[in-house]
C-alpha cells in the first residue's frame, strides 16, 4: 500500500478499508510515514469525515498501537467499568464517583490525565494531597485493584501512542475539531485501558470543548457507536457546562468539595451528577436492575460512610497522607481570599464557565504550557450560581490567590463573567440528554 493513495482516497470522499487504516496507523507509529503526509491525511479526514465503521477501525488501530491492559486475570469474571469526562470547569466527578462505584462492588481501575487549557485534570487535583502519586507500576496497579477495588493512575507512556502522535499534529494543523478524530482519540485510550463497559460524560456549553447540544450529541452518538462496534457496552450522558460544576474550581478546593460530597454535604448540582454517573456505572455493569435501584445503592454507600472509606484507602495505597482526607481543612490553602461583589441587584442569568477556568489557570491552578508547575491552593469558589437572586455588594464568588495583585486582577474578570438581569432565571438542568 502507498500512503499517498490512502490520502487521495480520503481526500476524494472514499471510505477507507480496515487494512488501509491499519497500514496508515502502523506507519504513523513506526515513523515510516512522515509528518507532512500524516498532516495531509488528517486534513482530508477533517473535511471528508469518516463513517462509524471507519472511525471504529481507526479507534481499534490506535488502541492496538501500544500497550493494552487486560485486568481480567486480576479479577476473573468481573465487569471492568470505566467513566470518562470530555472535560469541564470544576469537574471533580471522578473523585467522588470512583469510590462510590468501588464501594458498591464495582472494580474501578482508571487511567486519568492532567489539565488541558481551561479544563482541570484528575491527576492534578489528587496531587493536592501530600504524598499521593499517579506514577505506579503495573504490578502495583493490579495489586491495588485486587485489594481495594480502586486505583487511578497516570496513563502509561505506551498507551495508544498513535493518539499522542496524531494529537500533536492535529494541535498545529487546525484539525482538532474533527468529530471522528476526537471520538477515536477518547475511545482508543479507554479501550486500551481494558474497559468492558464505559460511561461517558460529554460536557456541553461554554466551559466545554463541545459548546452546543447538537455537537455534544453528535460526539456522544459517535462514541457509543464505536463502543458497540468494538464489542463494548457504552452509555453517554450529555451534561451542562455553561457554568462551573459545583462551587469549587481549583485543585485542592475541588478535592475538598469531593470529600464533602462523599459525606453527603456537597453542592446539589454536583451531587446530582455524581449520583447519576455512578448509577449509570452500576446499571451498565449489571449490578442494578434499574436506575432507581442503582441510585438507592449509591445513596446507601454515601450514607454508611463506605464510599468515603474507599476513597481514604485508595489515597493511602498510592502514598497519600490520609490525615488530609480526614481533615480536608489541612489541604493547601491560598493566603489571599478576596470576595467578588455583585455590581447590581438582580438574578444571575449566566456565568462564563470558560472564563472562570481561564482565571484559575492564570492564578496558577493550571498550565499555560507543558511542564508548568501548579499551585494546588488557588482557584475560585462560587457563592451564587445561575438562578440565584443577589443584591449589590453581595458576594458572587471568592478568589483564592497567592498574591493580592493576582487576586485583584482575577476579581475584575470574574465580576465581568457574571451576567445579572432584573428578570428571574431558572437554575440550569445538569443532565441534558442520554445516549445508549
Amino acid at each position: 500500500m502507498n500512503p499517498v493513495d490512502i490520502i487521495v482516497k480520503k481526500r476524494d470522499g472514499g471510505e477507507l478499508s480496515k487494512e488501509e487504516i491499519d497500514f496508515f496507523i502502523d506507519g504513523v507509529v513506526s515513523g515510516a510515514i512522515p509528518d507532512y503526509q500524516i498532516a495531509a491525511w488528517l486534513m482530508a479526514v477533517y473535511f471528508r469525515g469518516m463513517t462509524d465503521r471507519e472511525t471504529t477501525d481507526l479507534t481499534l488501530a490506535m488502541a492496538a498501537s501500544g500497550d493494552q491492559l487486560d485486568l481480567h486475570d486480576v479479577l476473573p469474571g468481573a465487569v471492568i467499568v470505566d467513566k470518562h469526562s470530555s472535560g469541564g470547569v470544576g469537574d471533580k466527578t471522578t473523585l467522588a464517583v470512583a469510590p462510590i462505584a468501588a464501594a458498591c462492588g464495582l472494580p474501578v481501575g482508571k487511567m486519568s490525565g492532567r489539565g488541558l487549557s481551561f479544563s482541570g485534570g484528575t491527576i492534578d487535583k489528587l496531587e493536592s494531597i501530600r504524598g499521593w502519586t499517579a506514577e505506579i507500576s503495573q504490578e502495583h496497579f493490579r495489586r491495588q485493584l485486587r485489594s481495594i477495588g480502586l486505583v487511578i493512575a497516570a496513563q502509561t507512556a505506551n498507551l495508544a501512542p498513535a493518539d499522542k502522535i496524531l494529537y500533536a499534529l492535529r494541535d498545529v494543523t487546525g484539525t482538532v475539531p474533527s468529530l471522528p478524530l476526537i471520538a477515536a482519540s477518547i475511545m482508543s485510550k479507554k479501550l486500551a485501558a481494558g474497559a468492558d463497559a464505559i460511561v461517558l460524560d460529554v460536557k456541553c456549553g461554554r466551559g466545554a470543548f463541545m459548546e452546543t447540544l447538537d455537537d455534544a450529541r453528535a460526539l456522544a452518538q459517535r462514541m457509543v457507536a464505536i463502543g458497540r462496534l468494538a464489542g463494548r457496552k457504552v452509555t453517554a450522558l450529555i451534561t451542562q457546562m455553561q457554568q462551573p460544576l459545583g462551587l469549587a474550581v481549583g485543585n485542592a478546593l475541588e478535592v475538598k468539595e469531593a470529600i464533602a460530597t462523599l459525606h453527603n454535604a456537597g453542592p446539589a448540582d454536583f451531587h446530582e451528577l455524581v449520583e447519576t454517573v455512578a448509577g449509570e456505572m452500576l446499571l451498565i455493569a449489571g449490578a442494578a436492575e434499574d436506575m432507581n435501584q442503582a441510585r438507592a445503592a449509591v445513596r446507601k454507600v454515601i450514607a454508611d460512610g463506605s464510599a468515603f472509606e474507599k476513597f481514604r484507602a485508595f489515597v493511602a495505597a498510592q502514598g497519600g497522607d490520609a490525615s488530609l482526607v480526614d481533615h480536608p481543612e489541612r489541604l493547601p490553602t491560598a493566603p489571599v481570599q478576596l470576595p467578588v461583589p455583585a455590581p447590581v441587584d438582580g438574578y444571575v442569568h449566566a456565568i462564563d464557565a470558560r472564563e472562570v477556568g481561564l482565571v484559575t489557570v492564570d492564578l496558577g491552578g493550571g498550565r499555560h504550557k507543558k511542564g508548568d508547575p501548579i499551585d494546588p491552593a488557588v482557584g475560585v469558589v462560587l457563592s451564587a450560581k445561575v438562578g440565584a437572586k443577589v443584591q449589590s455588594g453581595e458576594t458572587l464568588c471568592t478568589v483564592h490567590a497567592a498574591t493580592e495583585q493576582s487576586a485583584t486582577a482575577a476579581a475584575k474578570r470574574l465580576q465581568a463573567a457574571y451576567a445579572i438581569a432584573d428578570a428571574p432565571m431558572r437554575p440550569l438542568e445538569i443532565v441534558l440528554d442520554r445516549v445508549a
